[in-house]
């Protein structure tokens, strides 16, 4: 069942960003692209996608809040997006805001977080713009994937991104277990939140836990 994400949407979109401790409100007509998949297992409460490869700007913040990491990582990459770049290029908004969590360990307090913001398919095959040095992001891309998806509504914040992603690995424990050696090689469970709705959309939201289950054994699946 392939799903073909490129235009995902035409809406409104308001765009909130943090600059020098004022929340500034961008609102644009935007047509969305989003990275294509295809579903190569179903359940009722998640779905395992193949994902080729794509290409994310991506920014890394060491803190305690899934919520403020987000933020200040989207702030840079926001930049990027309006030109702090060699070329000075524009970027169209793309869906989703993609937040990678590593959780702490050895009784650090701080936890690693990527904000990754998804390069358009233009540049699958060409590179894009240097981004500005001091904004300190990086070019990140990933190979062919299967990943676990769970779907949630609402808003995506520190009180519910982890009760997610532990109902996403009881259902994959109940309904695959085989497939759980390959999450638990996963670096302790390291897992995504994919956010597509800008703050100020307050009904209809949609969010999404991601793990990496490439081990899962599906036609196209990595091993």
């Amino acid at each position: 069942m392939e799903k073909l994400l490129l235009l995902v949407v035409t809406m409104a979109a308001t765009i909130n960003y943090l600059s020098a401790g004022k929340l500034l409100v961008l609102s644009a007509a935007y047509t969305f692209e989003s990275p294509s998949y295809s579903v190569v297992h179903l359940e009722s409460d998640f779905e395992i996608r193949l994902y080729k490869e794509i290409s994310w700007m991506s920014a890394l913040v060491h803190g305690t809040s899934f919520l403020n990491s987000t933020r200040d990582g989207f702030h840079r990459l926001y930049q990027y997006l309006h030109g702090a770049n060699l070329n000075s290029t524009h970027f169209s908004m793309t869906k989703p805001v993609l937040t990678s969590i590593s959780p702490s360990h050895h009784g650090s307090s701080s936890s690693s977080y990527t904000v990754r913001y998804y390069l358009p398919s233009e540049y699958k095959y060409k590179s894009p713009p240097q981004p500005s040095a001091e904004l300190n992001l990086q070019l990140d891309k990933w190979k062919s994937q299967c990943i676990a998806v769970r779907k949630f509504a609402g808003y995506a914040n520190d009180d519910n991104v982890e009760k997610e992603k532990d109902a996403l690995v009881s259902s994959l424990t109940k309904r695959l277990p085989a497939l759980m050696q390959a999450v638990e090689n996963n670096l302790y469970y390291n897992y995504s939140i994919a956010q597509y709705n800008a703050s100020k959309h307050r009904t209809g939201r949609i969010n999404e836990v991601w793990m990496d289950v490439s081990g899962f054994t599906a036609e196209g699946c990595p091993v």
